[in-house]
């Protein structure tokens, strides 16, 4: 994995220290209604904005009526969960705390394509931004919406920042905004964009820095993350393929090698959107054997095999015999594994498990809070539980996967199932209500 994308351009301010911003605004509201007009304008605009409103006129969008956002309100759980930012959410928000706090400017996290997933800031300022239809699942890319911090620093890969009349749009010249795109550090490709927005007056030559600063802190995160994810999957995995003895690699979900046995050394290997266990025939390494692992997959190229898929079963237990640990053992043609579970992570098996039809969103979060609204925690809590048991869960609904022949163990006393459970799944069972079909008690 390479550790450093390289060094970003050093962000231009819009105005410089020391410049009278009121003084370069009538400046550029000059040089905005000559261009759009088409006449000679008295200076030309940066070279970043002078490219963005090019890209603009080109296209025919008209900067007095522009176009209404795009919002994707329904989706937009989907939308965070994909972007790979939740994890650096928190990093960014204590990093522009400062500049939020005031209450005159909004922060914003978009995707990969300016999509708004998250904004946060004090209700006069979301109001503001609420007439712009800057809001959640909003798309701000520079073709929705024109010049802005958003959509142009993802068409320049550049942090920008575009003060008043530097917008293309004439209805966003009372705002100033400052973005900077976050990359992968594994492939360096952009996911997202970090967003300062607020009224003109509030513009300051500081803030595209200190914007810029925070998502390359965020990459950092998100690439010490990565690193601390293949390392648990590195030390689950090198006693299994020690015992195996036969080419094999750990990968995890997205195909990163954790770990490799008797095989030529791969940095990641391209794995197909819908995995699951069992024979697949994959780019790099031709047809294979993957099995599930905690936090990835064991893949062993299936030498000497004719090429026919075969069923592949994982036998699965879920143990919950001692009342001080949960566990789930997998076992699989190359062997098993024992994970140990949290309490919450027991328990949305357990709901899963007893439920051999699925359960959707609202119907885990009854099972679990009893609350049916509680959807977006349980979304977030599948999204983690999916990854680090990939291939065993599937969703919509959520539900064991169709390769995973499933045994419960419970306790001797059944009141004893995870006593620290206050789920109403849990209680549900403690009382003896199990469909009988799906579960094995102690033998």
């Amino acid at each position: 994995m390479p550790s450093n994308i390289g060094s970003s351009p050093v962000p231009e301010p819009a105005v410089a220290v020391g410049e009278d911003p009121r003084s370069y605004a009538r400046l550029m509201s000059a040089v905005y209604d000559a261009t759009m007009a088409g006449h000679r304008a008295p200076a030309r605009p940066r070279e970043v904005i002078g490219d963005s409103w090019q890209r603009l006129i080109a296209r025919g969008i008209d900067p007095d009526v522009g176009t209404e956002p795009v919002v994707e309100t329904a989706g937009l759980e989907m939308l965070r969960r994909a972007s790979g930012l939740m994890e650096v959410l928190d990093e960014i928000s204590h990093g522009l705390e400062s500049l939020v706090a005031e209450g005159a400017n909004i922060l914003v996290v978009a995707d990969a394509k300016g999509r708004v997933l998250w904004r946060s800031g004090s209700p006069a300022v979301l109001m503001n931004a609420d007439r712009l239809g800057f809001v959640e699942g909003a798309n701000w890319g520079e073709g929705s919406v024109g010049t802005n911090a958003i959509g142009t620093a993802l068409v320049s890969q550049r942090a920008v920042q575009v003060f008043s009349a530097e917008h293309f749009l004439r209805s966003h010249h009372s705002w100033t905004c400052a973005g900077a795109p976050i990359r992968d550090p594994r492939t360096g490709q952009v996911i997202g964009v970090v967003d300062v927005s607020g009224p003109a007056p509030t513009v300051h030559p500081t803030t595209i820095a200190l914007v810029d600063a925070v998502a390359r802190l965020a990459e950092s995160q998100l690439r010490q993350e990565h690193d601390r994810t293949l390392n648990r999957l590195r030390a689950f995995a090198a006693p299994i393929l020690a015992r195996m003895g036969s080419p094999a690699l750990a990968v995890d979900t997205d195909g990163w090698v954790a770990a490799v046995d008797a095989m030529p050394l791969h940095n990641r290997i391209l794995l197909p959107e819908q995995l699951t266990p069992g024979r697949v025939r994959l780019a790099t390494l031709g047809l294979c054997a993957v099995e599930p692992l905690p936090g990835g997959w064991l893949v062993r190229p299936a030498i000497g095999d004719d090429g026919a898929d075969s069923d592949h079963v994982s036998q699965v237990m879920l143990d919950f015999s001692n009342p001080d640990t949960a566990s789930l053992r997998v076992t699989g043609e190359s062997g098993s594994w024992r994970h140990d579970l949290s309490l919450r992570h027991a328990e949305i098996l357990l709901a899963l498990a007893i439920s051999p039809q699925g359960r959707s969103a609202p119907q885990l979060a009854e099972d679990l809070y009893g609350d049916r609204s509680r959807v977006v925690t349980v979304r977030a809590e599948m999204s983690r539980l999916r990854k680090q048991f990939a291939g065993l869960l599937a969703a919509q609904p959520y539900r064991f996967g169709g390769s995973v022949h499933l045994d419960i163990r419970y306790p001797d006393d059944r009141r004893m199932l995870l006593p620290p459970s206050t789920a109403p799944a849990v209680r549900t069972v403690r009382m003896g209500g199990v469909p009988q079909n799906r579960v094995e008690d102690n033998g």
